[in-house]
């Protein structure tokens, strides 16, 4: 009889304090199931980490970097399922069902679609259009709940350590050994970025990024932009 695959989800974080409890609250169905939550931490000053540990399988600590915090959780995760969620986004009640799925697929990777917390009706339109994007090209974003083999992972060398586009790239190295296995049953992400910074504005700066990256620029170049880009939105 063929061993189930057991799923581990890993979960970047950096000063989660006031979301932690939520998001990992909403994991622990899967855990009585039998997956394991690994949180990573990067040091967080108010408190993300001791809040985290009892609600989770392992904290770790790390340096900060999502690429590099997820590489450190898939080190320590016993999983044949890696899945890498963000604090602010939540798997939906049919997670299990849906990896399950994707572990006797043969596929190597894959991700979910997603749909935006907001009630506006344009979040509605810019989850449709993100979804469909993926779908025609393959690529995918860390809102929509990456997940892959752990001898995917392995073979791809594990997230590419930039300070930006960390999942597009993983995407398209992934991308090489099958197309996504893509869940119609979305994940549901936060859209308070969307909301505090304006979302046309938010879509205008993303698309340009990417385009910028595309094109050839360094990742380190794009951070130093986004960055620029977020301290100007700052009061």
């Amino acid at each position: 009889m063929e061993r189930e695959s057991r799923i581990s989800v890993i979960v970047p974080v950096w000063q989660e304090a006031a979301g932690i409890v939520s998001a990992l609250g909403a994991l622990q169905g899967l855990r009585a199931a039998g997956a394991e939550v690994i949180v990573v931490d990067a040091g967080s000053p108010d408190g993300t980490g001791a809040l985290a540990e009892p609600l989770c399988d392992r904290l770790v600590t790390s340096r900060k970097g999502r690429a590099v915090q997820m590489n450190a959780g898939a080190a320590v995760a016993s999983g044949d399922v890696l899945v890498f969620l963000h604090a602010d986004t939540r798997l939906p009640a049919t997670a299990e069902g849906a990896l399950a799925a994707f572990a006797r697929s043969g596929r190597d990777w894959g991700r979910f679609d997603v749909r935006l917390s907001g009630r506006r009706p344009l979040f509605r339109v810019i989850a449709w259009f993100m979804n469909r994007r993926s779908r025609l090209t393959g690529i995918c974003t860390g809102d929509q709940g990456m997940f892959m083999t752990r001898s995917a992972f392995a073979s791809v060398g594990g997230f590419p350590e930039i300070p930006l586009m960390e999942d597009i790239e993983m995407s398209r190295r992934l991308r090489r050994r099958s197309r996504p296995f893509c869940v119609a049953d979305p994940v549901v992400t936060d859209s308070r970025r969307w909301e505090q910074r304006g979302a046309w504005r938010t879509i205008w700066l993303m698309w340009r990024l990417r385009w910028r990256y595309w094109r050839g620029e360094s990742p380190d170049s794009l951070a130093l932009a986004y960055r620029s880009d977020v301290r100007h939105d700052q009061p």
